[in-house]
């Protein structure tokens, strides 16, 4: 694995000055992430996320829905205990739908940071931010992936850094691993599908959405 630390300014700098080069040179892969994620406006995937505490782990199919701007949708496919709950953010509060009560009640939450770190947007913004950031170059079986690391603020014991895993060749997230201060997982969301920049309705992002 090679693996090397920059500073983010340094690594920008570098960016641009390589995008400065002859335009009939190719992009690397580092260049064409760095693309990719300057230009997400939103994105919606489907993904398993995985919550490791002492007690063992507990696994949930997830629909997600997110904008640059902050607002998410997201959306509780499996256990069956908990199919149908859907939490919006629409820039301001968190809500949340439960279907299994009559009248579909609608309440608001409290927001949480265990649930806002799943979202990529969340690692994007904390990536972003970092003062130096980690890139590590792996071979996986279904090819390379580029590794990203961020730190992420607040001196929380249990979300201390994360990691994001890119398709060389899609550019799509496969992986994203938070981790606590001792480096043990604490998280793992696993993109099953993804998609960047879709039309997206704003309806999706308010308390009565209508999503075909």
């Amino acid at each position: 694995m090679r693996r090397w630390r920059i500073s983010f300014i340094v690594f920008l700098v570098i960016s641009i000055g390589l995008a400065g080069c002859s335009a009939t040179k190719h992009k690397s892969t580092m260049e064409q992430i760095q693309a990719q994620l300057n230009k997400i406006e939103n994105y919606r995937c489907m993904a398993s996320v995985i919550f490791i505490s002492n007690k063992g782990r507990n696994e949930y199919l997830t629909k997600q829905y997110y904008k640059k701007t902050g607002e998410y949708r997201l959306e509780m496919l499996e256990p069956d205990t908990i199919k149908g709950i859907v939490t919006i953010f629409d820039g301001k509060t968190v809500m949340q739908m439960n279907p299994r009560v009559e009248g579909k009640m609608i309440y608001p939450v409290e927001g949480s940071k265990d649930r806002d770190e799943i979202f990529l947007g969340a690692f994007l913004k904390n990536y972003m931010q970092s003062e130096e950031v980690s890139i590590a170059v792996v071979h996986t079986d279904e090819g390379k992936s580029t590794v990203l690391e961020a730190v992420i603020p607040g001196n929380h014991p249990y979300l201390s850094t994360e990691k994001l895993w890119l398709d060389n060749k899609t550019l799509k997230p496969t992986q994203l691993v938070i981790y606590d201060s001792q480096g043990n997982e604490r998280m793992i969301v696993k993109y099953k599908e993804f998609e960047y920049n879709i039309a997206l309705d704003d309806a999706v992002f308010r308390v009565e959405p209508k999503v075909k």
